[in-house]
């Protein structure tokens, strides 16, 4: 039987976990003989959108090039794992338009922890004010009006919080 494609779309400010997680489900998708894709921020930020910068208009011209290519995968039967930060909920609320299977991850996470996990330094760097428009420091993140599915990364563990979404997929019915 052919699984159903879908996009798991991860939201949440930078360092909160989006793509560790994403990658260690999509690992598990694959396992599961699923046709598996991931679309990360920053790899598709060196390609697909190294044009755009950081105003809001460049971000969401970003998230719009990102859910044509998830909109294409998805309807084609394969799972695609979106982790973006994603900041506004107007753009994200567009996402969910566009494609037919949405599921919102909201990877919830306090600033004070991802600044913490922040290897790059990048939180340092915005608020010594050589980044400008960081998000969650001089550029809004607004939390999901609709998450379908919430995990708290400073709470749970990386395997407690993929056992979350793919309980949650399972109930969703999109995986056999």
């Amino acid at each position: 039987m052919e699984h159903k494609g879908f996009t798991l779309w991860f939201t949440g400010l930078a360092c909160s976990g989006k793509t560790v997680l994403a990658d260690a489900v999509a690992e598990d998708l694959k396992k599961r003989g699923m046709k598996v894709e991931r679309l990360d921020g920053d790899i598709v930020r060196e390609s697909l959108t190294s044009d755009l910068g950081f105003s809001e208009e460049d971000r969401n011209e970003n998230i719009k090039r990102v859910t044509f290519v998830a909109k294409l995968l998805s309807r084609n039967g394969v799972a695609v794992l979106a982790s973006f930060i994603s900041p506004y909920n107007k753009i994200r609320a567009y996402s969910r338009n566009e494609i037919d299977d949405y599921i919102l991850v909201y990877v919830k996470c306090p600033i004070k922890v991802c600044e913490q996990r922040d290897v790059k330094g990048m939180y340092a760097k915005a608020r010594a004010g050589e980044i400008k428009n960081f998000t969650g420091i001089d550029h809004p993140f607004e939390e999901p009006n609709h998450a379908d599915i919430i995990v708290e990364t400073d709470k749970q563990s990386v395997e407690e919080s993929k056992q979350i979404i793919l309980n949650a997929l399972e109930k969703m019915g999109y995986l056999l």
